[in-house]
């Protein structure tokens, strides 16, 4: 069984300008690495065991999505477009009814696109040990113990 990545893209960019503004939000800039966040979200939901990404983004990134994916060697699942920012449970709703369309029983990884998973191979593994509980019908959810602010 695969596992379907949902990836979250909105987010108006306000938080670190100037590098990341309203029309180029921070998910989008090469910030922690050569790779932008999203292509590096993008990477570490993808391969052996994971579906093709489903994508949620605003009408103004979809080309940046597009691009961004095919530079990172990644073919994308669903590009879904929000008509407007309504914050993260619209888009995860969107992503569901769409996933369910065709698998009912699929199970989804919701991922925002701006976040820096220093060890990927150790997420990977986190996200493997979930799957069980997953499959039993449990909503699972991953995070870290903060060591500052």
């Amino acid at each position: 069984m695969s596992i379907t990545p949902v990836l979250l893209c909105g987010g108006s960019g306000t938080r670190l300008w100037p590098l990341s503004r309203k029309s180029y939000p921070k998910q989008f800039a090469a910030i922690a690495g050569e790779e932008t966040l999203f292509q590096a979200s993008a990477r570490r939901l993808s391969g052996e065991g994971y579906a093709a990404p489903v994508v949620v983004t605003g009408s103004d990134f979809r080309f940046i999505v597009t691009e961004q994916l095919q530079a990172a060697g990644i073919d994308p699942g669903a590009i879904l477009i929000e008509p407007e920012g309504r914050n993260t449970a619209p888009a995860v709703l969107a992503a569901a009814l769409h996933v369910a369309a065709s698998d009912p029983e699929a199970l989804l990884l919701v991922a925002p696109s701006d976040h820096v998973v220093p060890d990927a191979d150790a997420f990977r593994a986190a996200v493997v040990a979930g799957v069980s509980a997953a499959q039993a019908g449990q909503l699972v959810t991953y995070g870290i113990t903060p060591d500052r602010p």
